[in-house]
């Protein structure tokens, strides 16, 4: 079931893109890893550039998509790689 909810969750997200490339998030590699346990989720993020403006809207789509999966009730999203990786992490799972 994990399985299956990893992927609609990939799929869920594949939808948001890269403002500035206009390439879907996971095409461009930003989506590092997608887990599942129980109805929580966790998806970490790292961005092409550790100084990059648009990771807290695209960690915010990427959340609000994931928690619209059936079955998923909290999505902890991780950005990794950024220079204020700590309080965008903070800001978005609060």
């Amino acid at each position: 079931m994990s399985e299956e909810l990893v992927n609609n969750i990939k799929d869920a997200i594949a939808v948001i893109n890269d403002p500035h490339m206009g390439i879907s998030i996971v095409e461009m590699g930003i989506v590092q890893n997608i887990t599942v346990d129980g109805d929580q989720a966790e998806i970490t993020l790292k961005p092409t550039n550790p100084g990059c403006m648009s990771i807290t809207r695209i960690a915010a789509d990427a959340k609000i998509k994931a928690e619209s999966i059936e079955g998923i009730e909290k999505a902890k999203i991780i950005v990794e790689g950024h220079a204020m990786a700590d309080s965008i992490n903070e800001m978005i799972n609060r």
